[in-house]
């Protein structure tokens, strides 16, 4: 036993002092993605999260679907989705975890952690205090844990501050800002004429399920009723069935002090929320609710917004919608520009105001690294950036994915023995982008370096060559009652002749135009190159657009069919990479009419939508091409880009191909140790987390079996199971050859084997 004696003096709380290389405050997606990167380039990290699990707000204590630049695949956006360790955490859970449970994600990203042996992981530990060994450096920070009642000092040369609202930054005396600039400070003539104090709020989400008999409802003393729930302007929105995300728009908080307040804010959403449900059960007002029960509600607030720190560039809105090319890029964006009344649900104005850019805005390193403190990195939603630029880099896959630039970059600050401002040399900036992209990060436009890649130095031969000459009808069709065009790879040179089948309700006329983006590396067709209009007789038929006098630069083109209710087009089940159907749809969810309209002197583009349909929809249209489309050569595999960006980028073979290989032959004798292959795992499509459920577990285009041999037929490798886009093969033993053969087995009948790039070290 343990015994005790009166003790006049008060105790202390056990204390553990620990030395590492780099210190992560906060679990969201942006830190554990910063701490698997840095602990993978070999650094000893230790991560100290607050709460019992990771993700945040994508935690099953928050459950808000983790989402970035594919806005919910409602955007412009294509190819878009976020790569490296968040895409492949993303994969892990679309494999386990179609269905969207939020304990099941929780449990993923602790594995994801835990199995990183340079990690050490701090559950249920507040960073309450930080020490400096000079007015600009971190020496310690001091944590508590309220489980096992321990404090820990926690020293390290580099810091990185993912806590939301950045508990490091602001003790360590940082530059921060809270509210909304001026229209005149950066320009931004989407601003407010005056700076203000108002932010977006914390949102509690709520979850119901069929309970299969009737469930009687008793609200708690403290909800509101059922008057004051009707008399708030925001629930004539409320839909009986609605659960969890839905729900987005439950949001208060934003006129008061989102750091301070958070748990008065977080009683005033109890009250809203339980006198919901109340509304939704006893009202009277909903059919079929008898048999729900409340299954969950949040007991922690999905928080937004509160502080903003300066970093060594404040990332704003021009570089939002104009694209801004930075020689420092590290990350990207694209969600919408996503702006909330601060009163939340009390606002009488829409919920959200979104403006979308016409594709995704890169974000340089230098929003990243704080401005006032040596050692300490920004990450997630706090990183250097305006309000109005806020609005769209504070989504969580966003966060994640620049946390993955945070981690790579302390890696190499901790290798060099150098500070982070040190990285932003040209030569160093270089080094790191190409360290971020040879795990598949995706910065857009940056492709890989070829010097490093010995794959470059063979002459390389593919089994077969895809020459896109149509796609095969399936003797289904989809309405023409939306527009829809087929999104295509075009070389330089002539537009082919397109010959597509349908089915007229009665005589009519068709209207097919050969449209671009105006920006070669977007997908919003802005500009119209050519109008064919044909006439069209009733049945089945088909008809020929011949753009032949069109010349093409390399980009995407739209084969656009406008709408005409009395016509069907033919589909295909038959699946390509690089191309798609998208369709002038509305997407009322990231406030997409189907076209974008901007308020005057906004400094917002107007443009229309194209956006594609969700599996098991979204077939390609069978169309046909002559010449057939030439842009999936095996060149494709040497060329740097990971995904498709002005061209497929991809090596694709025929579907007559019975074994797809490629075949590597060096003048001499070369010693390969690594192989790495970047596969199709379908970049364009969303993979929210939670609620939303996905009709696959893994993604059609992906090749999931494959293996490395030497001429002789030696097996190096052999993968049979492969979901995820990057596959790096660390031979047991280093190999000198002459030669080596990749053979990859078609995903599926409907579906040809493809390859984006192959790096061999």
């Amino acid at each position: 036993m343990i015994k005790e004696n009166f003790s006049t003096a008060s105790r202390k709380n056990k204390t553990i002092e620990l030395n590492t290389q780099f210190v992560i405050a906060g679990g969201g997606l942006a830190g554990t993605c910063a701490a698997i990167t840095a602990a993978r380039a070999g650094r000893k990290v230790i991560l100290v999260q607050d709460r019992p699990v990771l993700g945040g707000n994508a935690s099953s204590e928050v459950r808000l679907w983790a989402l970035g630049a594919t806005s919910h695949m409602g955007n412009n956006n294509r190819w878009s989705r976020e790569g490296g360790v968040i895409d492949e955490i993303m994969l892990d859970n679309m494999k386990v975890n179609s269905q969207g449970n939020p304990l099941i994600f929780d449990a993923l990203l602790l594995d994801k952690v835990v199995a990183e042996k340079n990690i050490t992981l701090l559950l249920n530990t507040a960073v309450f205090q930080v020490n400096k060994s000079d007015d600009t450096t971190i020496s310690s920070i001091e944590a508590f844990c309220s489980q096992n009642s321990t404090h820990y000092v926690i020293a390290a040369p580099l810091f990185c501050d993912a806590t939301g609202d950045g508990l490091v930054a602001f003790n360590a005396g940082a530059a921060f800002r809270i509210g909304a600039e001026s229209k005149d400070e950066f320009n931004e003539q989407l601003a407010s004429d005056e700076a203000n104090n108002e932010l977006l709020g914390h949102t509690l989400f709520f979850y119901s399920k069929k309970a299969g008999k009737p469930v009687s409802y008793k609200a708690p003393a403290f909800a509101y009723t059922q008057e004051e729930i009707g008399a708030i302007p925001r629930c004539k929105d409320i839909h009986g069935t609605d659960s969890g995300c839905k729900f987005w728009w439950i949001e208060f908080g934003g006129i008061r002090d989102t750091i301070y307040e958070t748990e008065e804010i977080k009683w005033e959403l109890w009250k809203i929320v339980y006198g919901i449900w109340d509304y939704i059960k006893n009202s009277g007002k909903f059919e079929d609710v008898d048999d729900l029960t409340l299954e969950w509600v949040g007991t922690v607030p999905g928080k937004r917004e509160s502080r903003r720190f300066e970093g060594e560039y404040m990332l704003k809105q021009q570089d939002i919608v104009e694209q801004t090319q930075f020689d420092d890029a590290v990350s990207y964006g694209g969600w919408a520009i996503d702006i909330h009344p601060a009163e939340g649900i009390y606002s009488n104005r829409p919920a959200c105001s979104q403006f979308h850019s016409k594709g995704v805005y890169q974000i340089p390193y230098r929003s990243f690294v704080s401005r006032d403190i040596d050692n300490l990195f920004l990450a997630g939603r706090i990183i250097s950036a305006t309000h109005m630029a806020f609005g769209s880099t504070r989504v969580m896959i966003t966060c994640a994915h620049g946390g993955q630039a945070v981690g790579e970059a302390a890696a190499m600050c901790s290798e060099l023995s150098l500070q982070p401002k040190a990285l932003l040399t040209s030569d160093k900036m270089q080094t790191l982008q190409q360290r971020l992209n040879s795990f598949g990060h995706g910065i857009p436009g940056i492709a890989l370096d070829k010097s490093l890649n010995l794959a470059t130095l063979a002459d390389v031969k593919a089994s077969s060559e895809f020459a896109l000459s149509g796609y095969e009808n399936s003797g289904e069709t989809v309405s023409l009652a939306q527009s829809v065009a087929q999104l295509l790879p075009f070389n330089n040179g002539p537009a082919p002749k397109v010959t597509i089948q349908l089915i007229a309700k009665q005589a009519t006329e068709l209207t097919c135009q050969l449209r671009v983006s105006s920006k070669a590396e977007n997908y919003t067709p802005d500009v119209t190159l050519k109008t064919i209009i044909l006439p069209v007789l009733k049945g089945k038929q088909s008809l020929s657009f011949d753009f032949s006098d069109v010349v093409t630069l390399e980009q995407y083109g739209f084969i656009c069919f406008l709408a005409n209710d009395d016509i069907e087009l033919a589909n295909s089940t038959q699946r390509v990479t690089g191309t798609m159907p998208v369709f002038n749809k509305v997407h009322k969810a990231v406030s997409n009419n189907g076209k974008q309209t901007a308020p005057v002197n906004s400094g917002i583009d107007e443009f229309e939508f194209w956006t594609p349909e969700r599996r098991p929809k979204g077939q390609n249209l069978a169309l046909t091409f002559t010449p057939a489309l030439n842009s999936f050569s095996v060149s494709n595999v040497l060329n740097g880009h990971l995904r498709p960006w002005l061209s497929s980028n991809a090596w694709v073979a025929n579907w007559q191909d019975k074994q797809p290989s490629l075949c590597f032959t060096w003048p001499s004798e070369t010693t390969i140790s690594t192989v790495a292959l970047f596969f199709d795992t379908d970049s364009d499509h969303a993979l929210e987390t939670v609620l939303m459920e996905h009709s696959e577990n893994q993604m059609p285009y992906c090749v999931t079996s494959y293996r490395l041999k030497l001429a002789d037929g030696t097996l190096l490798a052999e993968v049979s199971d492969n979901y995820q886009t990057v596959n790096k093969i660390v031979l047991p033993m280093p190999v000198t050859t002459k030669q080596l053969i990749i053979e990859i087995d078609h995903p599926s009948a409907d579906v040809p084997a493809s390859l984006f790039e192959v790096q061999i070290n």
